[in-house]
């Protein structure tokens, strides 16, 4: 197997890339834009445009874009000294004061950022010289991060539109170890020569770019009261793989340019990607040192649901798409057998997670699991069903749908499972075969979508 480093931008190659012959983002595209949530988010959307509209001279922060930090991957550990890193984003929602989150999560020592930066993206890693702001942290210019920490910029003065591309550059000025970062940014960003404080350049110098996202977190604007965020709390489809680098094509994305259509452009909803690729409900990444992929999973979900969810600024709504990842590892060699989990073990997770996102008054989603019958993962996994696997995520989808006890039900299975082999993706939903970019999905009405489904973002 072949691993991802820096040089070829990805976490896996294309022919090695977490290869379930899975759903990917532009079923969930499609399962979003064709209403099947509508019951769900659609009431979500007025109910938050009421409340704005009654108290819109109150103040909050919500998050308009963030992404999970992930300990890094072996082998593909980067280094920076003496550059400055622009990093692109996406927003979801827009404000006209803006603050960012850098985290040291996963370092073992001080994180010194020397210098940041926001503007408008205009193009590649230009910026629109009108938009430039300087970030201070506490009042001051640079910030030492301690390890195991976060820390939160001042606010600053920016007219942050919704759906619109941002440029954060951190200036690093001494020898610095990216072992906090975010993996599959799905987005590329770029780095500096070794030549010093690049921050307020228009026309930044480009020595390389990169596909991840090294210590950012977060992007927060200032909202009304009745302003609010979403959580996308997921694993690879969340995360966006399998879709084309730099066209935002992720579910959560398409999810935001939904909710800002439905809000003629102007909905205070923040929606934020907190997926990581392979991330698990109950178990950190593997920690045998056989696993190919080190701690860079990412901590279970139960872990990091404080942090990645209740910790977001405005959160009041949460989408969970954890737990297939739990019934297939066990297939992995490196998987310790202890791992092996049982359909009451995934549904006392999910529990978990619904109570305490009720102590924080955060309504919780939960999403089916789709079929995985024929999916593989070349050179570790010849194949990942088996009856035992499949009763699993049975009795699990059964719990989702009827028990009641989440907020939502987002029914995945249904829409994405061929209906002549249940067991199994239709084909148009497979991310090895061909999407075609005229579905129908529950109902006669025909519905159009760009095509973004090429696993090979080269």
């Amino acid at each position: 197997m072949k691993l991802m480093n820096e040089n070829d931008q990805r976490i896996l190659s294309a022919r090695n890339r977490w290869n379930f012959k899975m759903w990917i983002a532009c079923a969930t595209a499609l399962l979003f834009a064709a209403g099947v949530t509508s019951a769900v988010l659609g009431s979500t959307a007025s109910g938050i445009a009421s409340g704005a509209d009654a108290d819109r001279n109150a103040k909050q922060w919500i998050g308009t874009w963030a992404t999970a930090a992930q300990p890094f991957v072996p082998k593909s550990l980067q280094t920076y000294r003496n550059q400055t890193l622009r990093l692109i984003v996406h927003t979801s929602t827009g404000g006209t004061k803006v603050r960012i989150k850098i985290s040291n999560a996963y370092g073992d020592g001080p994180l010194l950022i020397g210098g940041a930066h926001i503007a408008r993206r205009t193009a590649e890693a230009e910026i629109d010289p009108r938009s430039d702001r300087m970030l201070k942290f506490q009042a001051k210019s640079s910030t030492t991060v301690t390890a195991g920490s976060m820390v939160v910029s001042d606010p600053v003065e920016l007219d942050v539109p919704a759906l619109s591309d941002l440029a954060i550059s951190l200036f690093l000025p001494q020898r610095t170890e990216a072992k906090t970062s975010h993996s599959l940014a799905k987005q590329t960003s770029y780095v500096s020569p070794e030549t010093g404080d690049s921050t307020d350049a228009v026309k930044f110098p480009v020595a390389k770019s990169i596909h991840s996202w090294p210590f950012l977190t977060g992007v927060d604007v200032e909202a009304s009261r009745g302003a609010a965020a979403i959580v996308a709390f997921g694993s690879s489809l969340t995360d966006g793989d399998g879709t084309i680098a730099d066209t935002n094509r992720r579910w959560p994305d398409v999810l935001a340019e939904r909710l800002q259509k439905n809000g003629a452009g102007t909905a205070e909803i923040g929606v934020l990607n907190e997926g990581i690729i392979g991330n698990r409900l109950l178990y950190d990444s593997p920690k045998g040192t056989d696993n190919p992929f080190g701690a860079g999973l990412g901590q279970a979900g139960l872990t990091r649901f404080e942090g990645d969810v209740l910790a977001q600024a405005g959160v009041r709504y949460v989408i969970v798409g954890l737990g297939i990842n739990d019934t297939l590892f066990p297939a992995f060699p490196f998987t310790p057998h202890s791992e092996k989990v049982s359909a009451e073990d995934i549904i006392s997770g999910y529990r978990q997670l619904i109570a305490r996102g009720h102590r924080k008054s955060i309504r919780v989603i939960g999403t089916t699991n789709p079929p995985f019958e024929n999916s593989a993962f070349e050179g570790l996994v010849a194949a990942f069903y088996t009856p035992e696997r499949e009763a699993v995520r049975q009795k699990v989808n059964d719990w989702i749908r009827s028990s009641g006890e989440f907020d939502g039900v987002v029914d995945l299975d249904a829409v994405l499972r061929d209906p002549s082999h249940p067991t199994q993706l239709l084909p148009a939903y497979d991310s090895e075969t061909t999407c075609i970019p005229t579905m129908r999905v529950a109902s006669p009405k025909e519905i159009r979508f760009p095509l973004h489904c090429s696993l090979d973002d080269r």
